[in-house]
């Protein structure tokens, strides 16, 4: 019988799932990443690798656009943990995506393209950590353009004495696309001594890092207090990656049940956890395409494609299932692996299922057992009748 017993073990199959809170909401995101744009170099490099005279060519992904196609966790064991407290499980995240011809990748459409894509999948931190990078070029991008290009907003003779350039600029960037907030580090309608608090900074916290509070409960943390530690989790549907706050250096416990959200508060003076019902990633197609003239702070210049950078360096990285790409040699390392997730879409939302299991497997485990449990019922029948 423990033979039996032992068997239901390795039959057994345990999932671990991460709670929901809270629903996503509009930010600051790319609008139709392009995989020609620094974005899309990154992204895509970690996926598709073409071997020419040792050189990978990525011009081809200048005609694609990255649609975040949602995420899921797996747990595994935590190689790292070497103290009593330390989580032994650890919970890994993914994230897929697709690859779709840019000229129709929609929006609106949860897959974004029905043919002619590529579909990969990656480590969530790899994914979000190229992805706010490339944000944060691409918004430096736009502000230098604006200043340079739209604003006018040079100090020269033709302004007058009450000219402030300043102001100048700050209307002019809130004039177009408000962007007044992300060019201009102070606003000028404030006075010079207000204290505008310093911005949270989500790009400390795409990868899982130790929480810091800038009021009285930081120095009581320092000071050997509760660590408490912050990080992006998958939503419990797999349409959303949000920020949660935890109790372990994994970010696989949360501090509360509501994902950290009440602790936070707490521990912060009464402040709401950032992206804690917002989506760190939407749903929009992301141009892999260079905008003209990119330099990408002088890192990109001298390449010969025009692929953000960001679309290379994830694409290298990602599993690949290139399938349905049309393209001569298709990568399909990864195909096996994703087709054990499936992802059902309802009203644009994406929810990642593992994939049901094989009925015929089921119908020969299920035989298999019921003999083995009537074999050892005969097996103690005789041997009860041997003893009489």
């Amino acid at each position: 019988m423990k033979f039996f017993g032992a068997f239901l073990s390795m039959i057994a199959v345990a999932q671990a799932a991460l709670p929901i809170y809270g629903t996503p909401k509009g930010m600051h995101k790319l609008t139709d990443i392009k995989a020609d744009s620094t974005l899309g170099n990154k992204i895509l490099s970690k996926a598709r690798k073409l071997e020419q005279n040792d050189e990978i060519d990525f011009t081809w992904v200048a005609e694609y656009s990255i649609k975040f196609q949602g995420c899921h966790h797996i747990s595994q064991w935590n190689e790292e943990a070497d103290e009593d407290e330390d989580v032994r499980i650890s919970t890994k995240r993914l994230i897929r995506f697709r690859l779709c011809p840019a000229n129709y990748c929609s929006t609106s459409d949860a897959g974004g393209c029905s043919a002619g894509y590529g579909d990969y999948i990656i480590d969530m931190v790899t994914y979000l950590e190229a992805y706010y990078e490339a944000v944060e070029n691409i918004n430096e991008y736009k502000c230098e353009y604006l200043k340079e290009m739209v604003c006018a907003c040079d100090d020269d003779d033709g302004k007058g004495d009450d000219f402030d350039e300043d102001i100048c600029l700050y209307e002019c960037y809130k004039e177009n696309g408000n962007m007044e907030e992300i060019c201009m580090d102070n606003n000028p309608y404030n006075d010079d001594e207000q204290d505008e608090g310093e911005q949270f900074q989500i790009n400390e916290y795409v990868e899982c890092a130790e929480a810091k509070f800038d009021n009285d409960n930081r120095r009581r943390l320092e000071d050997g207090g509760d660590q408490y530690y912050m990080g992006p989790y998958c939503s419990e549907q797999g349409g959303a990656i949000f920020l949660g706050l935890f109790t372990d250096d994994t970010c696989t416990t949360f501090a509360d049940e509501f994902g950290g959200t009440t602790m936070y508060e707490t521990l912060s003076g009464g402040t709401t956890l950032p992206y804690s019902s917002t989506s760190l990633v939407g749903m929009e197609c992301v141009s892999c395409q260079e905008p003209e003239d990119f330099n990408n702070d002088g890192n990109d210049a001298q390449d010969e494609d025009n692929v953000i950078e960001m679309c290379e360096q994830i694409y290298q990285s990602a599993g690949k299932c290139e399938s349905n790409l049309g393209v001569q040699y298709p990568n399909e390392a990864a195909c096996s692996y994703m087709e054990g997730i499936k992802i059902t879409r309802e009203n644009g939302t994406v929810e990642i299922k593992q994939s049901k299991s094989n009925p015929t497997a089921n119908l020969f485990i299920g035989l298999f057992t019921v003999g083995f449990i009537l074999m050892s019922a005969y097996v103690y029948y005789l041997q009860r009748k041997l003893q009489r």
